[in-house]
């Protein structure tokens, strides 16, 4: 799909779509539980779908009302073949639960998917007693557990997703184990799992994130819980605000666990107005100034803040460029290839991108490399001046937040669409 975007002045209130990340492991955890879990303000992106046909395909019952769902994890009727979309927590996380069973089972996905590496689940799975084939290193994986406990050394350079999935599969083993992690990225993603984990009954200790000791024999118990609002899809009507008016937002925990709720001390250092209360965020556009910011544990804020640091009087540094290599796209270069052709200014030196502010922006086309916080952050941009923004590719955002154009539409942006 093709849009235009325009805005002229941006303001409003919104309520902050439903965490995907908190969604997920909600639906994952509610799944290894044999009772009923009941959940409010649930998600229904793309990734959060994937995640409900997954706990589907391996036996959970789910009923959807009108404002919330039930989870009944009874994992009876297991098919062969899950089918993970483009969802990355949703591979590497089921991956463990599935690998849990003593039947052979293929995890697949579309999209970007295909192409990120996953020859971690060949060399750390074995060590958990399960069989583990890959294609190459890449999808589709075949796993045959029943997994054991074990010690085990992970390494969490690449991604903390997949020891996400073996912190939500152990603690159901017949065992004790520990796990020893090294080069751990996006630690406040961990402290998310430990919370939902911690919610349903499940107990996990650590010391500083290196070593994991995790009981075995534990149960998970179905509860009531309210998903949260989401930190990363608000990040950028956030930031809009933020370089062109004034918005309020709710449902957003200034406590979450969330990597992204670092947004508001970016918006904060750049000199945007900020207040909170407990109902809402609220951002006002103001003077901005270049800021230095380390997105090494929030990799996703990259793109919003990149369009904040365009609007910012001097030179941005951002740190952590390392983790955007095997994202939906290769972030970085789509980032800096693409902007460039409106006018901002972006290098990319080691692990830092340099973004020079305040330059003229012009019209031109986007291609959202099917990334949906790319196709987010073209749209945001075009309340700058008053430009106007053709996004190619423009229906990835559905990946996370399946009513975003609707919502920039409540604030003030203007958006037609071109081509379906």
């Amino acid at each position: 799909m093709k849009v235009r975007v325009n805005a002229a002045h941006i303001i409003g209130h919104l309520q902050a779509p439903p965490s995907k990340s908190h969604m997920q492991r909600v639906v994952a955890a509610a799944l290894l539980s044999n009772q009923k879990t009941t959940i409010s303000h649930p998600g229904y992106s793309n990734d959060c779908k994937s995640a409900l046909s997954i706990a589907e395909q391996l036996g959970a019952q789910i009923k959807k009302n009108n404002n919330s769902l039930e989870i009944t994890g009874e994992q009876k009727q297991i098919q062969k073949t899950l089918d993970c979309g483009e969802a990355g927590l949703g591979i590497r996380m089921f991956s463990a639960i599935a690998a849990l069973h003593d039947k052979e089972i293929t995890l697949t996905g579309s999209g970007s998917l295909l192409n990120r590496p996953m020859d971690f689940f060949e060399q750390s799975f074995p060590s958990f007693g399960v069989i583990c084939h890959t294609n190459n290193g890449k999808l589709p994986i075949q796993v045959k557990g029943p997994m054991q406990a074990a010690t085990a050394t992970i390494n969490g350079q690449l991604s903390s997703q997949y020891l996400t999935g073996l912190l939500m599969a152990l603690p159901v083993t017949d065992g004790d184990s520990i796990l020893h992690v090294t080069q751990l990225k996006s630690k406040p993603y961990i402290d998310l799992t430990l919370a939902v984990l911690k919610d349903f009954g499940i107990n996990i200790t650590h010391n500083s994130y290196e070593t994991f000791h995790i009981k075995g024999k534990q149960s998970y118990r179905g509860r009531e819980v309210e998903i949260e609002g989401d930190w990363s899809g608000a990040s950028f009507p956030l930031v809009a605000a933020a370089i062109g008016g004034s918005i309020k937002m709710s449902s957003l925990n200034t406590n979450s666990k969330q990597a992204d709720r670092l947004i508001l001390n970016a918006i904060t250092l750049a000199g945007a107005k900020v207040s909170v209360d407990n109902k809402f965020v609220t951002v006002s556009k103001n003077q901005l100034n270049a800021f230095d910011f380390d997105a090494t544990d929030c990799p996703d804020l990259f793109p919003p803040l990149m369009v904040l640091a365009s609007q910012c009087n001097g030179e941005t540094k951002i740190k952590g460029v390392s983790r955007l290599y095997h994202k939906e796209s290769n972030r970085a270069l789509v980032l800096r290839d693409e902007f460039s052709k409106m006018g901002v200014q972006i290098r990319l030196e080691n692990d830092f991108m340099i973004i020079d502010g305040q330059k003229i922006l012009k019209h031109t086309n986007i291609d959202a490399h099917n990334d949906h916080r790319i196709a987010m952050a073209a749209c945001i941009i075009s309340a700058v001046g008053s430009i106007e923004v053709e996004i190619t590719g423009a229906e990835s955002v559905a990946k996370s937040y399946p009513e975003f154009y609707n919502d920039m539409k409540k604030i003030g942006y203007q958006i037609t669409v071109l081509e379906k």
